[in-house]
Protein backbone atom coordinates (compact mmCIF):
# COMPACT_ATOMS: atom_id res chain seq x y z
CA UNK A 1 0.00 0.00 0.00
CA UNK A 2 3.01 2.22 0.31
CA UNK A 3 6.42 2.62 -0.92
CA UNK A 4 9.06 1.74 1.23
CA UNK A 5 12.30 3.30 -0.76
CA UNK A 6 11.52 6.92 0.24
CA UNK A 7 11.89 9.35 3.02
CA UNK A 8 9.09 9.43 5.16
CA UNK A 9 8.89 12.49 7.89
CA UNK A 10 9.22 10.70 11.26
CA UNK A 11 8.77 13.70 13.90
CA UNK A 12 9.37 17.45 14.20
CA UNK A 13 12.78 17.77 15.30
CA UNK A 14 11.73 18.91 18.64
CA UNK A 15 9.88 15.55 19.12
CA UNK A 16 13.32 13.77 18.99
CA UNK A 17 15.33 14.18 22.18
CA UNK A 18 17.09 12.46 25.08
CA UNK A 19 14.10 10.13 25.41
CA UNK A 20 13.00 7.14 23.87
CA UNK A 21 9.61 8.05 21.26
CA UNK A 22 7.99 5.19 19.81
CA UNK A 23 6.28 5.08 17.02
CA UNK A 24 4.75 3.46 13.99
CA UNK A 25 5.19 3.78 10.48
CA UNK A 26 5.05 1.76 7.41
CA UNK A 27 3.26 -1.08 9.74
CA UNK A 28 7.12 -1.09 11.67
CA UNK A 29 7.22 0.05 15.79
CA UNK A 30 10.24 2.43 15.63
CA UNK A 31 11.44 3.55 18.61
CA UNK A 32 13.51 6.98 17.78
CA UNK A 33 16.10 8.94 19.71
CA UNK A 34 19.18 11.60 19.83
CA UNK A 35 22.48 10.57 20.70
CA UNK A 36 24.59 12.95 23.25
CA UNK A 37 25.94 14.72 20.07
CA UNK A 38 22.44 15.73 19.00
CA UNK A 39 22.70 13.01 16.10
CA UNK A 40 18.59 11.21 15.26
CA UNK A 41 18.64 7.47 15.33
CA UNK A 42 15.38 5.00 14.50
CA UNK A 43 15.76 1.27 15.21
CA UNK A 44 12.94 -1.55 15.49
CA UNK A 45 11.02 -1.13 18.80
CA UNK A 46 11.16 -4.71 19.59
CA UNK A 47 14.15 -6.48 21.71
CA UNK A 48 15.47 -8.92 19.83
CA UNK A 49 15.43 -11.67 22.92
CA UNK A 50 11.83 -11.24 23.64
CA UNK A 51 10.10 -8.72 21.50
CA UNK A 52 9.79 -6.42 24.13
CA UNK A 53 9.24 -2.80 23.00
CA UNK A 54 12.34 -1.12 23.60
CA UNK A 55 10.47 2.11 24.07
CA UNK A 56 9.79 1.33 27.59
CA UNK A 57 13.28 1.08 28.32
CA UNK A 58 15.94 3.77 29.07
CA UNK A 59 18.55 5.25 27.34
CA UNK A 60 21.89 4.96 28.70
CA UNK A 61 24.52 7.42 27.24
CA UNK A 62 24.19 6.35 23.55
CA UNK A 63 22.92 2.75 23.93
CA UNK A 64 18.70 1.75 24.30
CA UNK A 65 18.74 -0.60 27.32
CA UNK A 66 15.69 -3.04 27.34
CA UNK A 67 13.26 -2.38 30.48
CA UNK A 68 12.83 -6.41 30.19
CA UNK A 69 16.06 -7.89 30.81
CA UNK A 70 18.77 -5.74 30.31
CA UNK A 71 19.81 -6.16 26.46
CA UNK A 72 21.59 -2.75 25.68
CA UNK A 73 21.74 -1.88 21.58
CA UNK A 74 23.77 0.75 20.05
CA UNK A 75 22.82 3.12 17.61
CA UNK A 76 23.80 0.79 15.39
CA UNK A 77 21.13 -1.75 16.15
CA UNK A 78 24.16 -4.31 17.45
CA UNK A 79 23.57 -5.69 20.94
CA UNK A 80 26.31 -4.75 23.01
CA UNK A 81 25.77 -6.14 26.44
CA UNK A 82 23.62 -9.02 27.89
CA UNK A 83 22.73 -10.02 31.69
CA UNK A 84 24.85 -12.44 33.68
CA UNK A 85 27.04 -13.15 29.91
CA UNK A 86 30.43 -12.30 28.65
CA UNK A 87 29.64 -13.60 25.08
CA UNK A 88 27.21 -11.75 22.88
CA UNK A 89 25.19 -14.07 20.58
CA UNK A 90 26.29 -12.94 17.01
CA UNK A 91 22.80 -12.52 15.87
CA UNK A 92 21.56 -10.46 18.53
CA UNK A 93 20.99 -7.41 16.36
CA UNK A 94 17.65 -5.23 15.69
CA UNK A 95 17.19 -3.23 12.27
CA UNK A 96 18.50 0.03 12.68
CA UNK A 97 17.01 2.49 9.68
CA UNK A 98 19.01 5.62 7.52
CA UNK A 99 17.72 8.85 9.02
CA UNK A 100 17.86 12.44 7.93
CA UNK A 101 17.26 16.19 9.49
CA UNK A 102 16.07 18.39 7.47
CA UNK A 103 13.44 21.09 7.06
CA UNK A 104 12.03 20.81 10.74
CA UNK A 105 11.51 17.27 9.93
CA UNK A 106 13.45 14.27 11.23
CA UNK A 107 12.80 11.37 8.15
CA UNK A 108 13.11 7.86 8.40
CA UNK A 109 13.73 5.22 4.85
CA UNK A 110 12.55 1.98 5.76
CA UNK A 111 13.49 0.48 2.48
CA UNK A 112 17.03 -0.78 1.12
CA UNK A 113 19.45 1.69 2.85
CA UNK A 114 21.97 1.27 -0.24
CA UNK A 115 19.23 3.82 -1.99
CA UNK A 116 18.71 5.70 0.96
CA UNK A 117 20.00 9.12 -1.05
CA UNK A 118 19.94 12.19 1.47
CA UNK A 119 18.91 14.41 -2.03
CA UNK A 120 15.49 12.49 -2.29
CA UNK A 121 14.35 14.06 0.68
CA UNK A 122 11.02 16.56 -0.52
CA UNK A 123 11.65 19.70 -0.71
CA UNK A 124 9.63 21.83 2.36
CA UNK A 125 12.68 24.48 2.16
CA UNK A 126 9.97 27.12 3.15
CA UNK A 127 9.48 25.17 6.72
CA UNK A 128 13.40 27.16 7.94
CA UNK A 129 14.06 29.63 5.01
CA UNK A 130 14.82 32.78 6.75
CA UNK A 131 12.75 34.64 3.66
CA UNK A 132 9.36 32.38 5.18
CA UNK A 133 7.92 32.50 8.32
CA UNK A 134 5.59 30.07 10.35
CA UNK A 135 4.64 26.98 12.44
CA UNK A 136 2.46 23.90 12.17
CA UNK A 137 1.27 20.63 14.00
CA UNK A 138 1.29 16.99 13.33
CA UNK A 139 -2.09 15.24 13.55
CA UNK A 140 -2.74 11.14 13.74
CA UNK A 141 -5.76 10.51 11.80
CA UNK A 142 -7.61 6.82 12.17
CA UNK A 143 -7.92 6.84 8.09
CA UNK A 144 -5.91 5.62 5.35
CA UNK A 145 -2.99 8.05 3.93
CA UNK A 146 -3.98 7.97 0.38
CA UNK A 147 -7.05 9.90 1.65
CA UNK A 148 -5.58 12.57 3.07
CA UNK A 149 -3.82 12.93 -0.62
CA UNK A 150 -6.60 13.12 -2.24
CA UNK A 151 -8.25 15.94 0.08
CA UNK A 152 -4.97 18.39 -0.46
CA UNK A 153 -4.87 17.43 -4.10
CA UNK A 154 -8.97 18.38 -4.78
CA UNK A 155 -9.54 21.70 -2.84
CA UNK A 156 -12.63 22.34 -4.82
CA UNK A 157 -14.14 20.98 -0.78
CA UNK A 158 -13.23 23.93 0.66
CA UNK A 159 -16.23 25.46 -1.22
CA UNK A 160 -18.52 22.82 1.23
CA UNK A 161 -16.37 21.65 4.28
CA UNK A 162 -14.74 24.79 4.94
CA UNK A 163 -17.54 27.30 3.97
CA UNK A 164 -16.72 29.38 6.95
CA UNK A 165 -12.63 30.38 6.24
CA UNK A 166 -11.41 29.41 2.49
CA UNK A 167 -15.02 28.60 0.41
CA UNK A 168 -15.36 30.65 -3.09
CA UNK A 169 -17.73 29.94 -5.34
CA UNK A 170 -15.11 30.09 -8.35
CA UNK A 171 -13.29 27.08 -7.10
CA UNK A 172 -15.74 24.54 -8.64
CA UNK A 173 -15.65 26.68 -11.58
CA UNK A 174 -12.06 27.18 -12.18
CA UNK A 175 -10.52 24.69 -14.70
CA UNK A 176 -7.17 23.65 -12.95
CA UNK A 177 -4.12 23.11 -15.18
CA UNK A 178 -2.51 19.96 -14.55
CA UNK A 179 1.23 18.66 -15.66
CA UNK A 180 2.77 15.32 -14.20
CA UNK A 181 5.86 12.83 -14.80
CA UNK A 182 6.26 9.82 -13.05
CA UNK A 183 7.19 11.22 -9.43
CA UNK A 184 5.01 14.56 -9.47
CA UNK A 185 1.81 16.14 -10.25
CA UNK A 186 0.81 19.71 -10.02
CA UNK A 187 -2.45 21.06 -10.31
CA UNK A 188 -2.52 25.29 -10.50
CA UNK A 189 -6.15 26.89 -10.12
CA UNK A 190 -6.54 31.12 -10.84
CA UNK A 191 -9.76 32.66 -9.75
CA UNK A 192 -9.42 36.41 -11.31
CA UNK A 193 -11.54 38.78 -9.93
CA UNK A 194 -13.19 37.02 -7.25
CA UNK A 195 -13.87 38.20 -3.52
CA UNK A 196 -11.55 37.02 -1.20
CA UNK A 197 -12.99 34.48 1.46
CA UNK A 198 -12.39 35.29 4.98
CA UNK A 199 -9.12 33.65 5.64
CA UNK A 200 -7.23 35.44 2.67
CA UNK A 201 -9.36 38.43 3.48
CA UNK A 202 -8.12 38.70 6.96
CA UNK A 203 -4.66 38.22 6.03
CA UNK A 204 -4.76 41.28 2.78
CA UNK A 205 -6.10 43.48 5.71
CA UNK A 206 -3.34 42.55 8.23
CA UNK A 207 -1.01 43.50 5.26
CA UNK A 208 -2.96 46.33 3.27
CA UNK A 209 -5.44 47.89 6.26
CA UNK A 210 -6.70 50.13 3.22
CA UNK A 211 -7.38 47.37 0.67
CA UNK A 212 -10.81 46.83 0.14
CA UNK A 213 -11.75 45.16 -3.31
CA UNK A 214 -11.65 42.56 -5.87
CA UNK A 215 -8.38 39.82 -5.67
CA UNK A 216 -6.98 37.46 -8.24
CA UNK A 217 -6.30 34.12 -5.76
CA UNK A 218 -4.19 31.34 -6.95
CA UNK A 219 -3.83 27.65 -5.64
CA UNK A 220 -0.92 25.58 -6.70
CA UNK A 221 -0.74 22.40 -5.82
CA UNK A 222 2.55 20.15 -6.18
CA UNK A 223 2.69 16.55 -4.87
CA UNK A 224 5.99 14.64 -4.53
CA UNK A 225 5.94 11.07 -4.55
CA UNK A 226 5.29 9.33 -2.58
CA UNK A 227 3.60 12.01 -0.11
CA UNK A 228 4.42 15.02 0.24
CA UNK A 229 1.80 18.38 -1.18
CA UNK A 230 3.27 21.56 -0.92
CA UNK A 231 -0.17 24.13 -1.49
CA UNK A 232 1.16 27.67 -3.05
CA UNK A 233 -1.49 29.88 -1.82
CA UNK A 234 -2.38 33.84 -1.75
CA UNK A 235 -4.11 37.07 -2.59
CA UNK A 236 -3.15 40.00 -4.77
CA UNK A 237 -5.55 42.60 -5.73
CA UNK A 238 -7.61 42.26 -9.07
CA UNK A 239 -5.54 43.03 -12.26
CA UNK A 240 -2.06 43.77 -10.15
CA UNK A 241 -0.34 41.31 -12.36
CA UNK A 242 -0.34 38.02 -9.99
CA UNK A 243 -0.84 35.77 -12.52
CA UNK A 244 1.91 37.04 -14.60
CA UNK A 245 4.32 36.77 -11.84
CA UNK A 246 4.27 40.00 -9.89
CA UNK A 247 2.51 38.78 -6.63
CA UNK A 248 4.33 41.92 -4.33
CA UNK A 249 1.09 43.83 -3.64
CA UNK A 250 -0.59 40.50 -2.21
CA UNK A 251 -0.40 37.75 0.36
CA UNK A 252 1.62 35.04 -0.03
CA UNK A 253 1.47 31.45 1.91
CA UNK A 254 3.08 27.89 1.39
CA UNK A 255 1.02 25.07 3.00
CA UNK A 256 3.41 22.23 3.53
CA UNK A 257 1.89 18.47 3.95
CA UNK A 258 3.73 15.56 4.39
CA UNK A 259 1.74 12.05 5.27
CA UNK A 260 3.22 8.80 6.64
CA UNK A 261 1.74 5.79 6.88
CA UNK A 262 1.31 4.37 10.33
CA UNK A 263 -0.91 1.14 9.50
CA UNK A 264 -2.90 0.34 6.86
CA UNK A 265 -5.86 2.48 8.25
CA UNK A 266 -4.32 5.57 10.49
CA UNK A 267 -1.53 7.91 9.58
CA UNK A 268 0.86 10.85 10.53
CA UNK A 269 -0.07 14.71 9.07
CA UNK A 270 2.65 16.49 9.35
CA UNK A 271 1.94 20.16 8.59
CA UNK A 272 3.16 23.89 8.47
CA UNK A 273 1.79 27.18 7.07
CA UNK A 274 4.30 30.06 5.99
CA UNK A 275 4.10 32.90 4.58
CA UNK A 276 6.69 35.69 3.38
CA UNK A 277 5.39 39.04 4.96
CA UNK A 278 5.47 40.49 8.31
CA UNK A 279 8.07 37.31 9.17
CA UNK A 280 8.91 38.80 12.71
CA UNK A 281 5.25 39.45 13.67
CA UNK A 282 4.73 36.32 16.42
CA UNK A 283 1.27 37.00 16.80
CA UNK A 284 0.42 36.55 13.29
CA UNK A 285 2.44 33.04 12.96
CA UNK A 286 -0.11 32.23 16.21
CA UNK A 287 -3.30 32.86 14.46
CA UNK A 288 -2.52 31.31 10.92
CA UNK A 289 -1.15 28.24 12.97
CA UNK A 290 -4.42 28.22 15.04
CA UNK A 291 -7.01 29.35 12.17
CA UNK A 292 -5.62 27.02 9.71
CA UNK A 293 -5.45 23.99 12.53
CA UNK A 294 -8.94 24.56 12.98
CA UNK A 295 -9.27 24.16 9.12
CA UNK A 296 -7.43 20.89 9.42
CA UNK A 297 -9.80 19.35 12.47
CA UNK A 298 -12.68 19.80 9.61
CA UNK A 299 -10.67 18.10 7.35
CA UNK A 300 -9.85 15.27 10.23
CA UNK A 301 -13.65 14.60 11.10
CA UNK A 302 -14.26 13.89 7.58
CA UNK A 303 -11.20 11.79 6.66
CA UNK A 304 -11.92 9.30 9.71
CA UNK A 305 -15.46 9.14 8.25
CA UNK A 306 -14.67 8.34 5.29
CA UNK A 307 -11.89 5.62 5.94
CA UNK A 308 -15.06 4.12 8.71
CA UNK A 309 -17.60 4.00 5.80
CA UNK A 310 -14.84 2.34 3.65
CA UNK A 311 -14.54 -0.19 5.94
CA UNK A 312 -18.23 -0.84 6.43
CA UNK A 313 -18.33 -0.81 2.42
CA UNK A 314 -15.72 -3.75 1.33
CA UNK A 315 -14.95 -3.98 -2.48
CA UNK A 316 -16.87 -0.71 -3.08
CA UNK A 317 -15.49 0.89 -6.68
CA UNK A 318 -15.30 4.76 -6.65
CA UNK A 319 -16.49 7.01 -9.66
CA UNK A 320 -14.07 10.18 -10.57
CA UNK A 321 -15.38 12.92 -11.49
CA UNK A 322 -13.40 15.85 -13.47
CA UNK A 323 -12.00 17.14 -10.08
CA UNK A 324 -10.67 14.08 -9.31
CA UNK A 325 -8.10 14.80 -11.77
CA UNK A 326 -5.15 15.22 -9.54
CA UNK A 327 -5.78 12.34 -7.13
CA UNK A 328 -6.09 9.88 -10.03
CA UNK A 329 -2.32 11.33 -11.08
CA UNK A 330 -0.91 10.83 -7.32
CA UNK A 331 -2.65 7.01 -6.62
CA UNK A 332 -1.23 5.45 -10.63
CA UNK A 333 2.31 6.74 -9.21
CA UNK A 334 2.06 5.38 -5.94
CA UNK A 335 0.77 2.23 -7.54
CA UNK A 336 3.73 2.21 -9.97
CA UNK A 337 6.23 2.97 -7.36
CA UNK A 338 4.63 0.05 -5.23
CA UNK A 339 5.14 -2.17 -8.23
CA UNK A 340 8.48 -1.47 -9.26
CA UNK A 341 9.87 -2.33 -5.43
CA UNK A 342 7.77 -5.37 -5.83
CA UNK A 343 8.96 -6.94 -8.92
CA UNK A 344 5.86 -6.48 -10.84
CA UNK A 345 5.26 -5.19 -14.36
CA UNK A 346 3.82 -2.17 -14.60
CA UNK A 347 2.96 0.58 -17.49
CA UNK A 348 4.86 3.74 -16.14
CA UNK A 349 2.07 6.92 -14.88
CA UNK A 350 3.55 9.23 -18.26
CA UNK A 351 1.42 6.55 -20.39
CA UNK A 352 -1.43 6.51 -18.80
CA UNK A 353 -1.95 10.29 -19.97
CA UNK A 354 -4.60 9.15 -22.41
CA UNK A 355 -6.29 6.97 -19.54
CA UNK A 356 -6.64 10.37 -17.99
CA UNK A 357 -7.76 12.81 -20.84
CA UNK A 358 -10.85 10.45 -21.43
CA UNK A 359 -11.97 10.21 -17.81
CA UNK A 360 -11.91 13.79 -17.96
CA UNK A 361 -14.07 13.55 -21.03
CA UNK A 362 -16.13 11.44 -20.13
CA UNK A 363 -16.78 12.40 -16.36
Amino acid sequence: MFPLNAWYAAAWDTEVGRTLLPRTIGERPLVLYRTASGKPVAMADACWHRLVPLSMGELHGDEVVCGYHGLAYGPDGRCTRMPAQETLNPSAAVASYPVVERHRFVWVWLGDPATADPDLVPDLHWNDDPQWAGDGESILLDCDYRLVLDNLMDLTHEQFLHADSLASDELSEAEPDVAHDDHSVTLTRWMPGIEAPPFLAMQMRRRNPAYDGPVDRWQVIRFTAPSTITIDVGVAPAGCGAPEGDRSAGVNGYVLNTVTPATAGTCHYFWAFTRNYHLHDQSLTTLLRNSVSRVFGQDTEMLNAQQRAIEANPGHEFYNLNIDVGGMWVRRIIDAQVAREQGRDRTPPSRLAAVAATTRETA
